[in-house]
């Protein structure tokens, strides 16, 4: 019974991460885009997250730790660029 809720949740899932991507691709602007692209990475963590219950191992928890680090540093670089233009900025010596 529980292995079919967690294979209905992966399923949702799935089906909310393609909704997502479709919002990346047709999205009317850069924010709209990164909230998406921020959904995805939050959404791919909870699949592996459902995967790794459903074989009943501990293998992919690194995998998920180390996605989640890359997503958030991602997120922060990309809205730094909406607001600012550029990702790293560089110091005149003036």
């Amino acid at each position: 019974m529980t292995e079919k809720f967690l294979l209905l949740a992966l399923a949702l899932f799935s089906v909310s991460i393609a909704l997502s991507l479709f919002r990346v691709i047709r999205g009317p602007s850069l924010p709209d885009r990164a909230i998406a692209l921020d959904t995805i990475g939050v959404n791919l963590l909870s699949a592996i997250a459902i995967v790794s219950i459903i074989l009943k191992t501990k293998a992919y928890l690194e995998a998920i730790l180390i996605l989640g680090i890359l997503a958030f540093i991602g997120t922060i670089a990309f809205t730094k660029y909406i607001e600012r233009g550029v990702i790293v900025e560089r110091k005149s010596n003036d």
